[in-house]
C-alpha cells in the first residue's frame, strides 16, 4: 500500500511560516533543524496523534521554480493546499479573531463548505468541511 507521508508547501519565510502553522493554525511541530546559514527544515503536522504518519514540509519558495510557481497560484486565487476542519464556522470564527484574512469567507461549494484564507506567507490555503 502506498501512502502520502509528506507534503511541502513553498513559503516565503520558514520560521515565520512555522509560527504561523502551529501559533495560529494548531499544528504541531514534527521537525526542525537548523541545516545552517539560516536555512530552516521544518514540518508539521497534525495535533494529537491525528494523522501521526502525515507532514508538511515548509519550504523555502525562492528560486526559478518555487516563485513563479506560487505567484502564479496566488494570483490565480487558487489555493495551493486543502484542510479539512470537523467546523467550518467556529474555525472561521476563531482565526478571524487572530488576524487571519479570508479573501472567501465559508459558502457552499457542492458537497461541503469551504473557505480560503492567506497563510501570511505567500499562499492561499483552503479550509472544507464535508457534508454528513
Amino acid at each position: 500500500m502506498i501512502k502520502v507521508a509528506m507534503t511541502g508547501v513553498f513559503v516565503d519565510d520558514v520560521a515565520t511560516a512555522h509560527a504561523f502553522y502551529t501559533g495560529v493554525l494548531g499544528f504541531e511541530t514534527r521537525t526542525r533543524m537548523d541545516l545552517g546559514d539560516g536555512t530552516l527544515f521544518v514540518t508539521v503536522g497534525a495535533p494529537e496523534g491525528a494523522q501521526p504518519d502525515l507532514q508538511l514540509l515548509l519550504e523555502p519558495g525562492q528560486g526559478p521554480i518555487a516563485e513563479p510557481y506560487r505567484r502564479a497560484l496566488y494570483e490565480a486565487g487558487l489555493p495551493c493546499i486543502v484542510f479539512s476542519v470537523d467546523d467550518l464556522p467556529t474555525e472561521y470564527e476563531r482565526l478571524t479573531a487572530l488576524g487571519v484574512r479570508f479573501p472567501h469567507p465559508p459558502r457552499r461549494q457542492g458537497p461541503m463548505l469551504a473557505a480560503v484564507f492567506d497563510d501570511t506567507v505567500g499562499n492561499l490555503v483552503q479550509l472544507v468541511q464535508p457534508d454528513g
